[in-house]
């Protein structure tokens, strides 16, 4: 077991990383001091195979508890849906101090911390992540928010969850393609910041990374450091030094919500939004052409898409890049690479280099 702080000050909080425990989330959960009922959001898969698990964990350390089942959508990220569950909350919660857990991934995660920072003005929150992606990214850092049709995360909040518990005995469950879009959260770390990560991820990308516990481990707990280091020193997004983690992020996003949030997963998105950012890096001068082939052969090595769907019309995924979030007024701020593990901040792009990059990777 391994336990990385993310130091915040009063909003500090630990995230254990390590294989089995689920059955100890109760024990971890009832030293925190968040109330005695548990309202868990979740859905209808990990519930089937993990609910009784952390119901038997929750209620022998005397908890009350509530699960809501969730379609395991990204359309769930709603207002509509966030919503209902603040209903929901509010006819569980008798004045009993209830807290939220989050056990899913990313959606169930945004969703959750969301729900929690805004039903009485905040409420305790848990992150027990159930996918690759959760774990290495999405249940660290406070970032809440859900999607409008206009684009992705547009609505959110930062907002700590209290305790992080990634274990990565449940990822042996998921599916290849729950692991590569994991992995491409992976890839962004190395590239943003970590040399020997890359290196590791080239000799590791073609076996075993499934089945292979100890290195699923290594992987989520270097990630998880990585991005507390950045939270730490940039928690609100304000200094501009969080703002790497969106790495292939500002097309990505774009590419998921031109797709109406089918057919590509956000890690299949990111991966794409990567190699953008890296084709507009070569094109400034910033890396060598070696050096993109490289990355997009690890890509392509992981199982990752290295195209657009041609049924994605570019004009679309352009409308949806100016609702990035990262704009600064009119000008555009795109995360791009020097080097592996060297960024830089680059505004006001010309929309001309965005359209043939889009156009080349089509």
């Amino acid at each position: 077991m391994k336990v990385i702080k993310v130091n915040l000050k009063e909003r500090s909080y630990n995230i254990v990383i390590g294989s089995g425990l689920l059955q100890s989330a109760g024990r971890f959960i009832r030293g925190l001091n968040l109330g005695r009922a548990a309202y868990i959001i979740t859905n209808a898969s990990i519930y089937a195979k993990y609910g009784r698990q952390l119901s038997h964990a929750l209620k022998a350390c005397g908890f009350d508890l509530k699960f809501k089942l969730i379609a395991d959508s990204e359309k769930s990220k709603s207002l509509k849906t966030a919503y209902a569950i603040i209903k929901d909350i509010a006819l569980f919660d008798h004045n009993r101090r209830v807290f939220i857990i989050a056990f899913g991934g990313g959606v169930i995660g945004d969703l959750s911390g969301f729900v929690a920072s805004i039903y009485k003005r905040g409420i305790a929150y848990v992150q027990i992540p159930t996918t690759l992606l959760a774990q290495v990214d999405s249940a660290i850092g406070g970032k809440t928010a859900v999607d409008l049709t206009e684009g992705k995360n547009l609505v959110g909040t930062f907002y700590q969850p209290r305790i992080v518990l990634s274990d990565v005995s449940l990822l042996k469950t998921l599916d290849s393609r729950q692991i590569k879009t994991g992995l491409a959260e992976v890839v962004k770390y190395a590239l943003i910041k970590d040399r020997k990560l890359f290196d590791y991820l080239e000799i590791n990308s073609r076996g075993g990374l499934k089945s292979n516990g100890k290195l699923l481990e290594f992987i989520v707990a270097r990630c998880a450091a990585i991005k507390a280091k950045v939270v730490e020193a940039d928690e609100k997004d304000t200094k501009g030094i969080r703002m790497i983690l969106n790495f292939g992020h500002t097309l990505g996003h774009a590419i998921e919500a031109a797709s109406g949030y089918k057919g590509y997963n956000h890690g299949e998105a990111v991966a794409l939004g990567m190699l953008l950012a890296l084709d507009i890096s070569e094109k400034l001068g910033l890396i060598k052409p070696h050096l993109a082939e490289r990355i997009e052969l690890l890509i392509r090595a992981i199982g990752l898409p290295v195209k657009i769907a041609k049924k994605i019309p570019l004009s679309r995924i352009i409308r949806a890049h100016y609702r990035d979030k990262k704009f600064s007024g009119a000008r555009n701020r795109f995360v791009l690479i020097m080097g592996i593990g060297k960024t830089k901040i680059v505004e006001n792009i010309p929309l001309q280099v965005i359209k043939k990059t889009l156009a080349a990777r089509t």
